[in-house]
Order: C-alpha cells, then sequence, then structure tokens
C-alpha cells in the first residue's frame, strides 16, 4: 500500500547509516527478504514488477524496521456504513 515503508539500520564501520525504502505510488508494496547473507528490500507493483531494490550484507545490518500504514479494518464496520463517509 502507498506509504508503506521499511527503516535498514547499517553498521558502516565506525558509525550507522539509516536508509529507508517507501511505496510511493498507490498499489505499491514493499517486500523484505533474506537470501545467502543478504537483506533485500524492494519496492513491488500489483502485478509483482519490482520498481527498485536496495541490497545490504546481512552481517552489516542491525535493524530492519517495517512500518505498514495503518489500514481500516473492514470487519469492524457496521454494516450499511458507507466506507467513504
Amino acid at each position: 500500500m502507498k506509504g508503506d515503508r521499511v527503516e535498514i539500520v547499517v553498521d558502516a564501520g565506525d558509525t550507522t547509516r539509516t536508509y529507508e525504502v517507501v511505496a510511493s505510488r498507490a498499489g505499491r508494496r514493499v517486500e523484505t527478504a533474506v537470501r545467502r547473507g543478504v537483506v533485500e528490500v524492494s519496492e513491488v507493483t500489483r502485478n509483482g514488477s519490482v520498481v527498485r531494490t536496495a541490497r545490504f550484507m546481512a552481517t552489516r545490518v542491525l535493524a530492519l524496521v517495517e512500518q505498514p500504514v495503518p489500514r481500516e479494518d473492514l470487519s469492524e464496520r457496521p454494516l450499511g456504513e458507507d466506507p467513504k463517509a
């Protein structure tokens, strides 16, 4: 969903660096994967095409914080109530 974001804090030797990957448009999402010692964070479209990817060595990643946009839970809404009202 637009606005979803992932913050990555990386050890850069004598300091830390923070990177952020954000779902910048409607219908896009942010996916994370850890494969073969590499942390990969990608912005993906609805049909699964990767827009951009950030890759980091897993041994250097200090924190990976996923921050989803709050979503309205449709199951808690009274019947007949308009979601856009």
